[in-house]
């Protein structure tokens, strides 16, 4: 058996954790061969591969990123793609393929496996956490602790200059992340994209925060929007998967704040930061686990099937069960989040 191994779509820490499982537990126990393709999609689609082993994995489960890149390609964008995934893995005696990533990537292995009968097995990933399927990805701890840190860091530069401090984080339809570390770090607003937002009820909660002298946190996530608006675009250009470049609404949130109420406002916008450095330990944790069950879904043969944490335990769904929507902030959570507004 010879397997193909994928990273995907945005990277994020623990990527490398499960890549390590997948090949110790392949080589040790089944004796499988492994090949990796280099950024997503795109290393089946142009024969780009690097040797995986045992030797290729070790000291990689505490970096941060992905030794096989990542990409945002995407094979059935081109018009022989397909064909030329097809090509690429027979070239290469490839058995079974694990693609690793989040929305994006795994709806393109449900494709493949559904529509087209190559045997793939899915590993989601994703800082969103907003795949229905799994009740966390891995990636997401890591972005909400990194988040949650940046939020206390501001707490006291905020206080000492009695400013407004707008922090934008990550989640373009999902607002997870935002609501998370806002709960989690003290925020005053937390705005998230499954909930529309009246400016002037910000503004008066921020306005409330002041008269006894407390500089309000306003935690806001990329893809939130106004009541009489629409998102922020950083700028209208697509991506293969025909997603838009987000990012804007903090620095846009600051300027409405300031002028409405006349208080300081200044921006952080943690972008990329969220994604990059040492995977936390449960990151790593699940990470392992999602290896190991992947790899144990390829010798079962059970393909077109994704690895998913539901409660303690790794079970196995659909890949186009778990494509088929996201999963998003439900209202009663955010309204426990609101308690503490204002």
């Amino acid at each position: 058996m010879r397997v193909g191994v994928l990273t995907g779509g945005g990277d994020c820490p623990g990527l490398n954790a499960v890549i390590r499982a997948v090949v110790r537990k392949g080589v040790q126990e089944y004796g499988y061969d492994f090949i990796g393709f280099r950024d997503g999609w795109r290393g089946p689609l142009e024969n780009d591969t690097v040797p995986l082993d045992i030797r290729a994995v070790r000291g990689i489960l505490p970096r941060g990123g992905t030794i096989l890149g990542s990409s945002r390609t995407n094979p059935l964008g081109s018009e022989d793609g397909i064909r030329r995934v097809k090509e690429t893995l027979a070239k290469q005696e490839v058995d079974a393929l694990i693609a690793i990533g989040g929305e994006d990537t795994l709806g393109v292995a449900a494709r493949l496996s559904g529509d087209y009968g190559i045997a793939c097995v899915g590993v989601p990933k994703t800082i969103d956490n907003d795949l229905s399927a799994t009740d966390y990805t891995f990636g997401f701890d890591t972005a909400v602790n990194i988040a949650t840190e940046a939020i206390d860091r501001l707490h006291t530069t905020a206080e000492s200059h009695m400013r407004v401090l707008v922090v934008e984080v990550m989640g373009r339809h999902a607002g997870w992340i935002a609501l998370h570390s806002g709960l989690a770090g003290g925020a005053n607003v937390i705005l998230i994209p499954e909930q529309r937002f009246d400016i002037e009820q910000i503004c008066a909660w921020v306005e409330s925060r002041f008269k006894i002298r407390y500089a309000p946190i306003v935690v806001v996530a990329e893809g939130a929007m106004p009541r009489d608006g629409d998102v922020v675009l950083k700028d209208d250009t697509l991506d293969s998967f025909g997603h838009v470049r987000l990012s804007g609404i903090g620095e846009w949130l600051a300027k409405e704040i300031e002028k409405r109420t006349g208080k300081e406002a200044r921006t952080t916008v943690l972008g990329h930061v969220q994604r990059g450095g040492t995977p936390s330990a449960f990151d790593r944790w699940l990470a392992t686990r999602f290896g190991l069950h992947a790899i144990d879904a390829v010798r079962d043969e059970d393909f077109g099937k994704m690895v998913a944490l539901r409660g303690t335990d790794i079970v196995r769904v659909p890949l186009a069960e778990a494509t088929a929507r996201l999963k998003t902030v439900d209202p009663t959570l955010y309204a426990e989040a609101e308690v503490f507004f204002g």
